[in-house]
Order: structure tokens, then C-alpha cells, then sequence
């Protein structure tokens, strides 16, 4: 879906998807060479990390093994709830493995605080973060990020894996919801 298919729905475009793709593959470099002779497990954060989780993946030049996990703390609004539960877990046992969480935007870093601390009790050789976007304005709990792709203002943003009520996660761009859409 493009920019011209949700026509009116977007106060304007942040990052299109050429300017996602190099930045992942310039993530994904970084990320290689961070941990040159480690084997990582990417850990992917369902539903709106798929788009970044798949591109970041086929950026890297070595084999990576994926896992899932499915969080929540999003209702149907647009600010987090703050109370995180599992909808689905993790498939592989992380004990003494290098685990690089994968998500598509930080918001208010109440989840990925939490889950960091959830999957630092499993004893893996380490944790770290991979973020599409943040959102250093809205954070309301201090969450150390190793690689972020981008900082943006404390908006509403769709796109590429981010969804309003299921809805626009499948656009190729990256763009700011105009307010009569959520209002």
C-alpha cells in the first residue's frame, strides 16, 4: 500500500521506504560487526515488527536464527496502557545465548523495560535492542537502546509495521496520522 491509497490519512510522509531499507541494511552492518563470532537470536516483537524484523534480517550477510515473542500494552487508543502481558512466548530456550530484541518504535518504554528484565531472568549471555523508531519525548521509562534507526518527534505514526487499530500497517511508508483519523 502507498502513500496515494490512504490518500488524506496522513499529515505527511517521515521516511519512505527506500530511506527504511538503507537505514536497516546500515543497522544490520553495525549489528554484524558488533557481534562478529557470536551467533545472535533475533527476537522479533508481533505484529508491528515484521516489516523490520524481515528487511533487517535479509540485510545481514551471515545467518541469523529468528524467534517470536507477542507483547501488549496498546489497547485500541494511541498511548500505552503501561500493563504488558504475553501473548506469546518465546519458542527457544535463550540460556547463554545473545539475544537482540527487535521492534519497530519506542514509545514509552514501559514494555520493552519490562521485557528486558523478563528476558534477562532467562539467563542469556546478553540482551540489547534494535529499534526502528523512538520516541525520546514520550519515554516514561529509561530504556538503554544499542541501535536505533531513528529519533522522531512524540507523534502519531503509522506505517511499515505500525498500525492504528489494525489498520495502515502494511503502507510502505512511514508517516504521521493525521488527527481527524483518531479523534
Amino acid at each position: 500500500m502507498d502513500e496515494a491509497d490512504v490518500e488524506g490519512d496522513l499529515v505527511n510522509v517521515l521516511f519512505t521506504e527506500k530511506q527504511i531499507h538503507d537505514k536497516l541494511a546500515e543497522l544490520a552492518a553495525v549489528i554484524e560487526s558488533d557481534y562478529d563470532g557470536r551467533d545472535v537470536l533475533i527476537v522479533g516483537i508481533l505484529r508491528g515488527a515484521v516489516m523490520v524484523m524481515a528487511d533487517l534480517a535479509r540485510s545481514f550477510h551471515r545467518h541469523v536464527e529468528m524467534d517470536w515473542m507477542a507483547i501488549s500494552s496498546y489497547g485500541s487508543g494511541t498511548k500505552s496502557s503501561g500493563v504488558v502481558r504475553i501473548l506469546k512466548d518465546l519458542d527457544t530456550d535463550i540460556t547463554g545465548r545473545h539475544v537482540l530484541i527487535v521492534d519497530e518504535i519506542i514509545d514509552t518504554g514501559l514494555t520493552l523495560s519490562w521485557l528486558t528484565s523478563n528476558l534477562a531472568s532467562r539467563n542469556p549471555a546478553s540482551v540489547e535492542i534494535c529499534t526502528l523508531l523512538r520516541k525520546p519525548e514520550a519515554l516514561q521509562m529509561p530504556v538503554e537502546v544499542r541501535y536505533v534507526g531513528w529519533d522522531i518527534p512524540n507523534e502519531f505514526v503509522v506505517g511499515y509495521g505500525l498500525d492504528y487499530k489494525e489498520r495502515y500497517r502494511n503502507l510502505r511508508d512511514i508517516g504521521t496520522l493525521a488527527p481527524h483519523v483518531y479523534s
